[in-house]
């Protein structure tokens, strides 16, 4: 944008996000008009500002506002006339960095003796997913995090958790605790019978091998349970 076409006041609507950004900040932007900058261009007969609220109107959740960008596929992005694949995949690049930022973030404040550090850590990770996945987290003798695997991707209300496989990881990364993380996409993360189940199985194993599992939590929507909590470790 140039300087002279703010000066006088000569922008085209692709401009006008670019303008408010520089006299008042980002924070003053709305999430509409972030993602316009992202987004750059308009097409002919659209600008980048309408756009942008065509992409947020894909979301049926309108009260996650910018948040829904993680659950819209790019390809559903593409349909929308005036937003190609390079818009599409910069739009989805841009989600994924903020994300990796959040999770960086946390990273610093991560206790694992802490249920609500740990959820906080992997709640942008795995809230927004629409099947289960199960994370195993590795801890070294002083509970600091050695290494997350993915242990399985599930339907909408069941994963499957190989016993087997969750020691094997543990002996191979030298593991001297672990935890289990593991999301519902329905939002509640209230334990269903089938998480109490494995979690108790685990946790058998666990002490055979002298590897304790301290602690399985489920992550919802911007909440979480935990199972030691709850009494069942």
């Amino acid at each position: 944008m140039k300087k002279n076409a703010i000066k006088n006041n000569i922008l085209t609507p692709d401009e006008y996000p670019y303008e408010k950004f520089e006299k008042m900040g980002p924070e003053a932007l709305t999430d509409a008009e972030l993602l316009a900058i992202v987004i750059r261009t308009g097409t002919i007969g659209e600008n980048s500002l309408s756009l942008a609220k065509k992409v947020l109107a894909l979301s049926n959740d309108s009260n996650n506002g910018i948040l829904a960008l993680q659950k819209i596929p790019y390809e559903e992005m593409m349909k929308i006339k005036g937003i190609g694949k390079v818009k599409a995949i910069r739009i989805k690049c841009m989600v994924e960095f903020t994300r990796r930022m959040s999770r960086q973030s946390a990273l610093h404040d991560l206790n694992l003796n802490s249920p609500e550090t740990v959820a906080d850590y992997y709640m942008e990770q795995v809230r927004h997913l629409e099947t289960e996945h199960v994370y195993l987290i590795l801890a070294d003798n002083k509970n600091r995090l050695i290494k997350d695997v993915l242990l399985s991707k599930g339907t909408v209300n069941a994963s499957l958790i190989s016993t087997r496989e969750i020691f094997i990881e543990a002996l191979r990364y030298h593991a001297v605790r672990i935890f289990l993380i593991h999301n519902h996409p329905s939002g509640d993360p209230t334990p269903s019978r089938q998480d109490i189940e494995i979690t108790k199985v685990i946790r058998e194993a666990s002490e055979i091998l002298n590897i304790p599992l301290l602690d399985h939590i489920i992550i919802g929507d911007n909440t979480y349970v935990s199972l030691k909590e709850k009494g069942y470790l």
